[in-house]
């Protein structure tokens, strides 16, 4: 069943082509840093320009509307063989803001390393946001494509020039390796799903909204379901295509890294984009499989999460596990289950940056990332430690934040269609997270260590900066987590949407 798409153009709402715009003033930003002919010009102009684009997503939600379906804000052109699409809908206005957040953050956070005085890797920042931004707003499929593909090159300079380990080198090309394979077959998929339209009424297209619109009549669906869903599955990254993701984050840039969070998301945004409006028959053919790789992904990850000694791999398997259960809740076919990892995705996009942060400022302070050397901290470093606390909390959804409601979605509609056992391992997953999360928390800030290089001063460091960052994203959990109804109003009608294309599904 083709989904029914009404189109509202940005002129109908905005007073100027806003998607575009949010995604040119980093473009430019990143241009006028690399020119810039001093450090505090560069500076100036990166905060300037992250700024004006927190201004203009706030903007943004205010102009989308919760009670519109379908596509708004929509800009188009074609020029010289060229289609530019892009467009808004409940699942796609809230990670838009959410990486313009975060990228404020990460500049602030750069302030307090010695990466502050690297024009090179501000201007990436930038540049990695203006990428997502692209690859969130974009309607054509190769248009979707060429930003993942482009984003490779902040990944790659970034963890190059500002990462920590000593084998960075190695860590690029097996990035390269997967994420090439992953690039390579949604190309490939992208390129059979958008030529494949041979009724007389649909000419080829890459269109996004043509192929939704005639998803009925594409051929070789099972061939463009596996190669889109092994090429987004690298991306999320779910078992067994994670093996270049606990090595980033252990030898990867902090700053980077927070924006990454919301970058991973991009695999679990691209299956709810093209994979479930487009092939819903074959989804829930190959659903079994799916759910099975899920269940996999959350013990996996969590067990191995349980025995590392090192913080940053720790959050990468931590990632793991929270992708089992997303994949679990979309392919659940119903809309509790959308809702609820949409909602999801955004709590641990946010929640992880928010840890990855806290064990960022911890590195700055101690230059170790190993949990053994760690202890103590809490006296001497409150805000870093609420930070992580708080953001601990929020991944393993406790109540009085986002992830409790969300989880209860995705919850409800794992029950409604793969019933209780599925849904009891995901719980037992949970649990598990509760315990290696509480478990560095107890190491890292509470715990006596000794084995830990002592005093822990925070009197040579720029306290205000740090606070603000803590203070920014707890207050964004806390606050969004006492009432979500907010942003449920921007997901449930797309929601509702999509899960009306769904087939008729027994449980």
């Amino acid at each position: 069943m083709a989904l029914d798409i009404n189109i509202s153009h940005w002129a109908e709402a905005a007073h100027f082509p806003v998607l575009t715009t949010l995604t040119l003033v980093p473009l430019v930003t990143m241009v006028t840093i690399a020119y810039a002919d001093s450090l505090k010009r560069a500076l100036s102009f990166a905060f300037a320009g992250a700024g004006l684009n927190l201004l203009l997503s706030v903007y943004l939600l205010c102009v989308f509307n919760t009670n519109k379906t379908g596509i708004q804000l929509a800009e188009h052109f074609d020029l010289l063989g060229l289609h530019y699409r892009v467009g808004l809908d409940g699942v796609n206005v809230l990670f838009i803001p959410l990486t313009v957040i975060l990228t404020l953050l990460a500049l602030i956070y750069t302030l307090i390393t010695r990466h502050v005085e690297d024009k090179g890797f501000i201007a990436s920042l930038l540049g990695y946001q203006a990428v997502l931004i692209g690859a969130f707003s974009a309607l054509n499929i190769i248009q979707f494509w060429l930003w993942c593909f482009i984003e490779l090159a902040p990944v790659i300079y970034l963890t190059l020039h500002a990462g920590t380990g000593q084998n960075r080198q190695h860590l690029v090309i097996r990035l390269v390796q997967y994420w090439g394979c992953g690039l390579v077959m949604t190309f490939i998929g992208f390129l059979v799903l958008g030529l494949g339209l041979s009724d007389v009424h649909a000419a080829s297209s890459f269109d996004w909204l043509t192929l939704v619109q005639n998803n009925g009549h594409l051929h070789h669906h099972t061939l463009i379901f596996i190669l889109l869903f092994y090429g987004f599955a690298i991306r999320m990254p779910l078992f067994p295509f994670h093996g270049w993701l606990p090595q980033l984050l252990e030898q990867g840039t902090v700053a980077s890294a927070a924006i990454f969070m919301v970058g991973l998301k991009l695999g679990i945004y691209a299956v709810i984009r093209f994979i479930l409006p487009l092939l819903p028959q074959v989804a829930e053919q190959w659903a079994d499989f799916v759910v099975v790789l899920g269940l996999i992904s959350i013990f996996y990850g969590a067990l191995l999460a349980l025995m590392q000694i090192n913080i940053r791999r720790l959050l990468a398997f931590a990632v793991l596990s929270q992708t089992g259960m997303l994949v679990i809740g979309l392919f659940s076919f119903n809309e509790h289950g959308l809702e609820g990892t949409i909602l999801l995705s955004l709590t641990y996009g946010l929640a992880t940056a928010g840890m990855l942060f806290s064990v960022g400022l911890i590195y700055e302070r101690t230059r170790t990332a190993f949990i053994p050397r760690l202890g103590e901290l809490f006296d001497t470093n409150t805000p870093i430690g609420l930070l992580f606390l708080i953001s601990a909390l929020s991944t393993i959804v406790m109540p009085g934040t986002p992830g409790f409601d969300a989880a209860h979605l995705l919850i409800e509609g794992t029950i409604e269609q793969h019933g209780w056992l599925v849904a009891i391992a995901i719980l037992i997953g949970n649990v598990l997270a509760a315990a290696f999360l509480l478990w560095v928390f107890q190491r890292v800030f509470i715990a006596h260590s000794a084995r830990a290089v002592k005093p822990y001063s925070s009197l040579h460091h720029p306290i205000m900066r740090e606070r603000i960052i803590a203070i920014t994203i707890s207050l964004l959990l806390i606050g969004t987590g006492f009432d979500t109804t907010p942003l449920m109003n921007f997901i449930d009608k797309k929601a509702a949407s999509i899960s009306k294309s769904y087939p008729k599904l027994e449980p």
